[in-house]
Formats: C-alpha cells, sequence, structure tokens
C-alpha cells in the first residue's frame, strides 16, 4: 500500500551537503570494487510487467539482478569496498582480520571480501552466526571462509540479538574490524553502485524501487539515483509484518531516530533489521515513499519471478514487485527494480507455497 506520508525529495544543487555519505562516496567505491564484482545485468520481463499491472496499462520493469552478484547477492558490492578501504586507509589494523555477526547474506559477502584483500592474500574473518542459521547460507559462509588464503573462522552462539552481539564483541575486543551489514559508510557506499550501474543503463527511468530493511542499500540507491536525476522517484520497499520504515516514514522519523523493529518473522528475512544512524539520514531526506506488501503477495512474486522470469530470487528480492502490483500510480512508467538477492533455501520456499490443487 501506499504512505501517506509521502514527501517531495529535495531539488537543489546541496541537497546532499551534511550527509555522512556522498555520491562522489558511491562513485569512488566504483572505481575501487570494479574489476573484482559483477555488473549484472538490467533485464526485461514483459509477463511480469503483465502481473505488475495496478494500473490501467503495466509498467515497464527494468530488473537489476544482483542475483548474479558474487556470493549470490548485492552485499558483495558493499562489502568489498568497506574491506579494501580498510586496507587502503588503515593496513595494520585490516591484517589483524575483520569480523561480523550475520546469519544471511553479509557474512557469506565479508567472508568472500577479506579474501580478496590485500591483491588476494587476504585477511583473517571470523563470521559470528546463530545456532538456528540456515543450513544453506551458513554452508555458503563456510565455504567463502575456507577459500580465503589468510585464514576464517566461524562461530556459532545462541540464537538472540544479544547473543550475536556479545559473540562479534569478543573477537572485536581482540584486535578484529567489525563491519556492520548496513550502518557503515563505506558499506553504503558500495551498496549505492547497483543503482549507479542501474541508472547509466536505463537513463530514462521514472522510478526507482529498492528493498529497505537495514537501509544500506536503500541510502546507496538514493544517492546514486538523485544525483543522477533528482526527478526519478525512488520507492523503498517493505513487508507489512517488518514495516518500521514505512511508519518512521508517515511519522517523519520523530526525534530523528529510526524506529524498533517489529520482531515479527517474515519470509523476508533479510529485511527483519531497523534503518541506522548513517543511513537514517539519506533516506529521510532523499526518499519519495516507502511501501509495504503482505506476506503471501511477497511469495507468490518470488514464484511468479521465478516462472516467468526464470530467475532465482529471495523473496526479500521480491518485495519490489508486490509493491509494484499494488501501485496503479506506476502505470506505463519505467521503472528500475534491485532484485537484491538470490540466496534460496528451496526446500524451505516450497513450503511456503499453497498446496497444488
Amino acid at each position: 500500500m501506499q504512505s501517506p506520508g509521502r514527501q517531495e525529495a529535495p531539488k537543489f544543487a546541496d541537497a546532499f551537503d551534511g550527509l555522512p555519505v556522498s555520491p562522489a562516496d558511491v562513485a569512488a567505491a566504483a572505481a575501487r570494487i570494479g574489476a573484482s564484482i559483477v555488473r549484472t545485468p538490467v533485464l526485461t520481463c514483459r509477463g511480469l510487467d503483465a502481473l505488475c499491472a495496478a494500473g490501467a496499462e503495466p509498467p515497464r520493469l527494468a530488473l537489476k539482478c544482483e542475483t548474479f552478484q558474487r556470493t549470490g547477492s548485492f552485499k558483495a558490492r558493499g562489502a568489498l569496498n568497506a574491506v579494501l578501504q580498510l586496507c587502503e586507509e588503515r593496513p595494520d589494523e585490516a591484517r589483524r582480520g575483520v569480523v561480523t555477526q550475520s546469519s544471511g547474506n553479509h557474512g557469506a559477502a565479508l567472508a568472500w571480501a577479506a579474501g580478496q584483500a590485500f591483491d588476494g592474500a587476504g585477511i583473517p574473518c571470523t563470521i559470528v552466526v546463530p545456532e538456528n542459521a540456515p543450513r544453506t547460507k551458513r554452508a555458503a559462509v563456510e565455504s567463502y571462509l575456507a577459500a580465503n588464503p589468510a585464514g576464517g573462522r566461524l562461530i556459532e552462539c545462541g540464537p538472540t540479538l544479544a547473543d550475536r552481539k556479545a559473540a562479534a564483541d569478543r573477537v572485536e575486543a581482540e584486535g578484529a574490524v567489525s563491519i556492520h551489514p548496513s550502518d557503515d559508510s563505506f558499506v553504503i557506499a558500495g551498496q549505492g553502485t547497483s543503482a549507479l550501474e542501474l541508472i547509466e543503463d536505463r537513463p530514462d527511468l521514472d522510478v526507482v524501487l529498492v528493498p529497505i530493511g537495514g537501509g544500506g542499500l536503500a541510502a546507496g540507491t538514493l544517492l546514486a539515483v538523485k544525483a543522477a536525476n533528482p526527478d526519478v522517484r525512488v520507492i523503498g520497499c517493505e513487508p507489512e509484518l517488518v514495516d518500521d520504515a514505512a511508519r518512521g516514514f508517515a511519522a517523519g522519523w520523530p526525534d530523528d531516530e529510526p524506529l524498533p523493529t517489529t520482531g515479527a518473522p517474515s519470509v523476508g528475512d533479510g529485511l527483519q533489521t531497523c534503518l541506522g544512524r548513517w543511513n537514517l539520514p539519506i533516506i529521510k531526506r532523499l526518499i519519495d515513499d516507502v511501501r509495504t506488501a503482505p506476506e503471501e503477495r511477497i511469495v507468490a512474486f518470488a514464484r511468479h519471478t521465478m516462472e516467468r522470469a526464470k530467475l532465482v530470487v529471495e523473496p526479500s528480492a521480491a518485495v519490489t514487485l508486490a509493491v509494484a502490483a499494488a501501485s496503479p500510480d506506476l502505470a506505463g512508467q519505467r521503472v528500475g527494480v534491485i532484485l537484491c538477492g538470490g540466496n534460496v533455501d528451496l526446500v524451505a520456499f516450497g513450503r511456503l507455497l499453497p498446496a497444488p490443487r
């Protein structure tokens, strides 16, 4: 549904003044990581266009396929930018290693990125994962850690956020540098390179739809898109069950603080975190709207994307299409859609589908 709090993004030269990350940082990240990441394709699918026709005519979707990125998601961009920046500016600290707590795509991305540091010599990497982490994602993290020439380790902890933080804090106290999944200036800049490529490949877009969870991808997307063309609307998309960004947007983010997440489980498990202090000022100033989609529509569009476009996408990626399908104002518009990742546990996803009749 459309948020009642829609705002007009600033359209003046100093729109980015005072923000913690700038469009120049995104451009610098693109130069830094360009040789190591994939410039992912932008694809079209008339079948998906038709399924998203909530208005008089279907939107014309341009699908930015981060499903084909290293480690299977956009997270490789931000993780690599943060690691390479660390190696450039603080090489002695970098050699002591990096750490994060993640049971999902950021953990795999950082494990991979650490192995690319210092021209492939790598830096040590520790990934803290909860004991209930999905088997497929844990296996991916382990494989990237094993390939790191400088070594890596996976630390299992209890299932709560407090457990995860405590375990990561212990590793950081030993000298490792913590790389946050989304609330980090270099991560934000790296994530923005996806939209930078999108807007270069499709300069005629009217709208960009981006998933919004922790806010790193959304903030980076806003910087890239609004610097290229401030008239392009950017709409954040999240599940109804974890609508902290939509509620914050509608309320004007009182006290300049991110709202806490609802804590509700969602099929869009990658979007269950709340915004952070680095990305909130960017999102608050530049975003045009935040819209939500119900669980059943998110699942349906993950399935539709696999069946119609032949693209394997996570529910966290399909939330953009689920929002498009309920947005009549997108009729006939040229709509860029960032499909953020394709790391799907197909067995678990199959359980979400309705039984055949």
